[in-house]
């Protein structure tokens, strides 16, 4: 059932795929064996086909909805590479991706501007600080565009929690800047790619890290110091004791998941999609499981 799994992860979030995309995110040999597979869900009306199109709901609008966030996509993605070039440019940033939806290609009205970004060591909170900063004072703290909600550091490339859900964010990424230091990222994550062994990362947009403006460098001159190591711990530890003032909906576990805050971990998703996702996802499974008699197994949060 491996198309259908793909099929229903991608349900969640309303989107019909198609044949080539289920094929990528499947762990089937070749095609043909998908095509196969999805022939024989659309026989016994698990999965319908609109178009070119599959989904496990019979409702050809979704269809329509896709279409139209892939065309905001599509234009909104020049002021997000703008966007990743002025994050580029801030004090000890070495890598700088766009994730979550417009990553994957969709974009609506509600929707945000996600950043992955990779910063030197020892100084994750630090730079933090400054972008969040700049977020505050010049785009009246809007994170429409410019959402940065996950930062680790270069010496501590791979990610902890390895599911299905981390799996799909990381291969979706679009990285755009630091070259050299995102291939690093991806051989430490190679678990990825057991989720995922037919796809491949999207590198068309990657260059190599520019050279920082000089108001950039005259910081980490500056910060290059005690000054700078006493403020990376200090805004850390303010960071930190806001969001557990902030988010006491959150339990100790989900907290420790949606807002990591480590010394080189900084994530800040308080709807906690990373749970919500995988809780989801195994109730589809097992409400197939029961209406056709199948038997998809679980996913591991």
């Amino acid at each position: 059932m491996n198309a259908l799994k793909v099929i229903i992860y991608f349900s969640i979030f309303k989107y019909p795929l198609t044949i080539e995309e289920i094929f990528s995110f499947s762990s089937a040999c070749n095609i043909d064996n998908t095509k196969k597979e999805l022939q024989k869900l659309i026989d016994n009306n698990i999965v319908f086909k609109f178009g070119k199109y599959y989904s496990d709901v019979n409702d050809a609008s979704l269809v329509k909805r896709r279409l139209n966030g892939n065309k905001m996509a599509e234009d909104i993605m020049p002021k997000a590479l703008k966007r990743a070039k002025l994050i580029m440019s801030f004090p000890y940033i070495e890598s700088v991706s766009i994730s979550g939806a417009l990553a994957k290609g969709y974009h609506d009205n509600d929707g945000d501007i996600d950043f992955f970004i990779i910063t030197k060591p020892k100084q994750l909170w630090l730079a933090r600080t400054l972008l969040v900063a700049y977020k505050k004072l010049f785009l009246l703290n809007s994170k429409k565009y410019f959402c940065v909600n996950y930062f680790i550091s270069s010496d501590r490339l791979k990610i902890a929690e390895q599911n299905k859900f981390t799996a799909t964010e990381l291969m979706t990424l679009i990285p755009i800047y630091g070259e050299t230091v995102f291939h690093k990222f991806v051989a430490e994550n190679n678990w990825a790619s057991k989720f995922y062994p037919n796809k491949t990362i999207n590198t068309t947009l990657l260059s190599k890290s520019p050279k920082k403006p000089i108001w950039s460098r005259v910081l980490q001159v500056l910060f290059n110091t005690k000054l700078g190591s006493d403020l990376n711990h200090k805004f850390k530890k303010i960071t930190l004791k806001k969001w557990k003032s902030k988010f006491k909906h959150l339990k100790k576990k989900e907290f420790e998941i949606a807002m990591k805050s480590t010394n080189d971990v900084s994530k800040h998703h308080p709807q906690d999609f990373q749970t919500k996702v995988i809780g989801s996802l195994n109730e589809r499974y097992d409400d197939k499981n029961k209406a056709f008699n199948l038997n998809l197994t679980m996913e591991n949060a």
